[in-house]
């Protein structure tokens, strides 16, 4: 949880994975509000609690594959997800960045 907070002040994204990185992140936004933002939720395990503490955080998970392996094996799983995502906005030219190759009438 401190964890959480810790990287939150520093303007650190985290990624969750299962229950108690949850349960950490919902004790981590009451101890200093504003924490969640800095949360991203890796997947939704069955486990009906970490249901419940991602809709308070407010979160949507990245991936709900049903996973119960443990060994934040839904937050590695997500990472691919996340750097496509990052590589999305920082590589994709935009079609205004094409100039003249792009009709305008079109």
């Amino acid at each position: 949880m401190g964890y959480v907070v810790g990287a939150a002040e520093a303007g650190v994204p985290v990624l969750l994975d299962g229950l108690m990185s949850v349960a950490c992140a919902l004790t981590a936004e009451r101890i200093a509000p504003g924490t969640a933002a800095w949360c991203v939720a890796g997947h939704r395990s069955p486990e009906p609690a970490q249901t419940l503490a991602l809709a308070r955080l407010g979160l949507d998970p990245l991936l709900d594959l049903g996973m119960r392996l443990g060994e934040g094996s839904g937050a590695v799983a997500a990472v691919p997800l996340l750097r496509s995502a990052v590589a999305l906005l920082n590589d994709v030219a935009l079609l205004s960045d094409l100039g003249d190759l792009v009709p305008t009438d079109a």
